[in-house]
């Protein structure tokens, strides 16, 4: 039996990389960064180029070390970030970086090498993945994102990764230390998607209680999505959504693809081009209020859309345990300031807050469970701590039947002691 099992969440936002021992125990692995070390590793990347042509290559670093040497760098560079939401869009097939084509495999490729660097024999060693129940999108292909990050973890050095739904992972570690049976609903909030699992635990034959899947269902609507609605209703507008440009003597608004792109982080990366540029310019200069464009240019050219996101974030998070916040972004001669209430908030995300409610209702409904079965539910993620998700299922469950674990280490732990009992039936069998 080998020494470890190992789950990986690879997160639209954060990764996490846990490994279970034989003898049960689990850890989550650090990671060395600039800022000293940390278990949740930032799903980013950053590619510059080095020395002069022809010697010159293009090089690159990952996680948080990514987003610092991004906000301080003043030469040409990519960031990119967010890259688990194109896993199953044929839209995105690849990009050029400096000259160089990266498909969407190559570019997961080079960050789940770097996540997983130091890590002996990956090639035999037990690992689970998680995957979405429902992966991020319009019109999710599910096997095309499947076979992607198939294809992602073979250019990683691990070609035989298993997968398995992230609630699955969150409830083997909250039901870790079950003694009776129970009836569960896990809710997994994530960047890009909300997932839920209906669970039944029962006496297994691994020392544990068996996890006994009744259900999946999830939706793409998540932490990115209730950004992109701050975006969208508090910071564009400042940016020049909703105005107009003059074309043969005629006012015409502003085309929307450039701000429905900016609002939406993993697209953002992607807008610096030549064409997007000259395009923008040239709006500029017919621009009925061409200052808003040009600031909206200047995030783009100077790669501001970190500090943007983390002052919207920032607003997101103070809105959780305020009644009001103020949303304040200065960069670059860039200055946006809006005072935001929570109820304003809500109203914007109410829509969204409903398909996760639908979502559920799948879940609960494919299970044959009523709401008054479920005898607990697990919830895990950022999202779970903004107060109108919080609400809908203290309302549909009642709040002492809510549980609010680790955002960052349940599903990598539960996804390890998977991996780890799976290879124990392998044995047994």
């Amino acid at each position: 039996m080998n020494d470890i099992a190992i789950g990986i969440d690879f997160g639209t936002t954060n990764s996490v990389v846990a490994l279970a021992r034989p003898d049960g125990s689990v850890s989550t692995r650090s990671f060395a960064t600039k800022q000293g070390a940390v278990d949740a590793y930032r799903s980013a990347l950053m590619f510059w180029r080095e020395g002069r042509p022809p010697q010159a290559r293009v090089v690159h670093v990952s996680g948080p070390d990514a987003l610092d040497m991004a906000l301080g760098m003043t030469t040409e560079h990519r960031f990119l970030q967010s890259l688990k939401t194109h896993l199953s869009s044929r839209a995105f097939q690849e990009t050029r970086l400096f000259g160089k084509l990266y498909r969407l495999e190559d570019l997961i490729g080079v960050f789940l090498a770097d996540l997983s660097a130091g890590l002996d024999d990956l090639s035999e060693t037990p690992l689970i993945s998680g995957r979405p129940v429902v992966f991020a999108g319009e019109r999710p292909d599910e096997e095309l994102a499947v076979k992607r990050l198939s294809a992602s973890y073979a250019k990683a050095g691990m070609p035989k990764v298993d997968f398995a739904y992230e609630p699955l992972g969150a409830a083997y570690w909250y039901a870790r230390d079950l003694k009776t049976p129970q009836t569960m609903l896990v809710a997994d909030f994530g960047g890009g998607t909300s997932d839920f699992s209906v669970m039944r635990f029962e006496p297994g034959g691994t020392g544990r209680l068996e996890a006994i899947p009744l259900s999946h269902a999830g939706v793409g609507v998540a932490g990115d999505t209730f950004d992109y609605r701050i975006i969208e209703h508090a910071v564009s507008p400042r940016l020049g959504k909703g105005t107009q440009y003059r074309s043969f003597e005629k006012l015409l608004p502003i085309p929307a693809h450039y701000h429905a792109a900016f609002a939406q982080w993993h697209r953002l990366s992607l807008m610096k081009s030549r064409e997007t540029m000259a395009e923008l310019k040239a709006l500029i200069r017919d621009a009925v209020e061409p200052g808003k464009l040009e600031d909206l240019l200047t995030v783009i050219e100077y790669d501001l859309g970190y500090e943007l996101y983390r002052a919207v974030s920032a607003a997101k998070v103070a809105l959780s345990s305020q009644d009001e916040t103020v949303l304040d972004f200065r960069q670059m001669d860039v200055s946006i300031e809006r005072t935001i209430r929570r109820a304003d908030f809500e109203s914007w995300i109410a829509e969204d807050v409903a398909s996760i409610e639908a979502a559920l209702d799948r879940a609960l409904t494919e299970a044959k469970v009523e709401s008054s079965a479920i005898e607990a539910v697990f919830m895990t993620g950022g999202t779970s701590h903004v107060p109108a998700v919080r609400a809908l299922f203290d309302r549909r469950f009642g709040s002492e039947r809510v549980h609010i674990g680790d955002a960052f280490r349940s599903v990598a732990s539960g996804l390890a002691l998977l991996a780890l009992d799976r290879q124990r039936a392998t044995l047994d069998a």
